[in-house]
């Protein structure tokens, strides 16, 4: 894997501008708590950009935001605990949030819970390239909103999030999507998931880069639970993206 330092400095810097740009964002109910991993976990996403965004890569995976025993936990995109450390080689300390959700505790690399969404994505991509490094000399993984949301215990995704306050966050979202993909510079956007998919479609239009889409891994989605891994393989071997 060609090593390019000044691309993972590039993304470091952008994912701190928009960790900042969010941080006055307040959302109203019933919005109870908001993590941004990007504050709190900030070693291990720094470690990962710092180990896997060196260079230039064809294939961007785009997905929607943390989830809450993902990157929630260890500030990696789709961060299943065990693959992280693993597969990925990433572990490092994390602190805790300002404002704890009592009912979604940051337990940080020792959480024992599985984000199976994480499982299954980084799952497949360990046993089609074997390495993490044959991955990611080709593709990299990335979040098109580092925030979390919760209602008490109750997950809420960026898509929910309604009038000005949604429009902001998109606002700063989409721009560091297109500071991404500048840096990145991908053949291929996949969206992992529908959302992903329009927000990519939204904020690169014009760009000349190729938008596509696989289904989301989350175990609430019964096609996925059929056999993710296989469908998801069809779905880019289909639009070209694998051969």
């Amino acid at each position: 894997m060609e090593r390019d330092t000044g691309v993972a400095e590039r993304l470091i810097a952008a994912a701190r501008e928009l960790s900042a740009g969010l941080a006055g964002l307040r959302f109203a109910p019933p919005v109870s708590h908001t993590y941004d991993p990007l504050t709190y976990a900030w070693a291990a996403h720094e470690m990962y950009l710092r180990r896997y965004a060196v260079g230039l890569r064809r294939v961007v995976f785009l997905g929607m935001n943390p989830g809450p025993f993902g990157m929630v936990q260890c500030g990696v995109p789709f961060g299943e605990i065990a693959l992280v450390r693993d597969w990925l080689g990433i572990v490092a300390t994390v602190e805790k949030p300002a404002l704890e959700n009592p009912w979604r505790p940051i337990e940080g690399f020792a959480c024992t819970r599985s984000e199976v969404s994480g499982r299954r994505l980084w799952g497949l991509f360990r046993d089609r390239f074997g390495c993490a490094e044959r991955f990611f000399a080709d593709h990299f993984v990335a979040n098109y909103c580092p925030l979390a949301f919760f209602a008490r215990a109750r997950n809420l995704t960026p898509d929910k999030m309604p009038g000005e306050e949604g429009v902001a966050l998109r606002a700063a979202c989409d721009s560091h999507l297109q500071t991404l993909v500048a840096v990145l510079q991908p053949e291929w956007v996949i969206g992992v998931g529908a959302f992903a998919e329009a927000r990519a479609l939204a904020a690169l239009a014009g760009t000349g880069v190729k938008i596509g889409r696989v289904l989301h891994p989350s175990p609430a989605s019964p096609a996925a639970n059929r056999g993710w891994a296989e469908a998801a393989t069809r779905q880019l071997v289909a639009l070209g993206v694998w051969p």
